[in-house]
């Protein structure tokens, strides 16, 4: 059974199940951030996971960096495998505009995180799964929104 790390579960909200991965909105409401987790133990690195598995894992991430930059205007899409903090294989999908609080530099550890309002965290989860509705393999049922 997939184990995810409780550090990601905390600090994200999920979104839904591609057929691989878990999509997840990071709960900071400064930036859209979403992150992929492939639905797999022990993998810290993209190269670990299977070929089919690595070919999937870059389908779907496609599919969310053009839906999330089509969806939100972006200027530009930040994705990224760091793994500094978090050592379980996630990939940040962060949208960036030239007017955010930290533009042209990375917003890593610049400003404390926001969370979402409730109002606000519906109007995005709903905006996103109804864009994503067909990819979805489960969409999460709103168990841990608030918590």
């Amino acid at each position: 059974m997939f184990e995810l790390s409780p550090v990601l579960e905390r600090d994200s909200i999920l979104v839904g199940c591609f057929p691989l991965c878990q999509l997840r909105l990071m709960n900071d409401a400064q930036f859209p951030w979403f992150v992929l987790i492939p639905q797999r133990n022990g993998v810290t690195e993209i190269y670990q996971l299977v070929e089919t598995d690595r070919q999937q894992l870059m389908a779907e991430s496609c599919l969310l960096s053009e839906t999330l930059h089509d969806a939100f205007s972006a200027d530009k899409l930040n994705v990224a495998a760091l793994g500094n903090q978090v050592p379980q294989l996630h990939l940040h999908h962060i949208v960036r505009y030239t007017t955010d609080l930290c533009w042209p530099e990375s917003m890593w550890g610049k400003f404390p995180a926001v969370a979402y309002t409730e109002e606000n965290l519906a109007k995005i989860l709903q905006k996103v799964k109804s864009l994503l509705s067909d990819d979805l393999v489960s969409l999460g049922d709103g168990a841990d929104l608030y918590y």
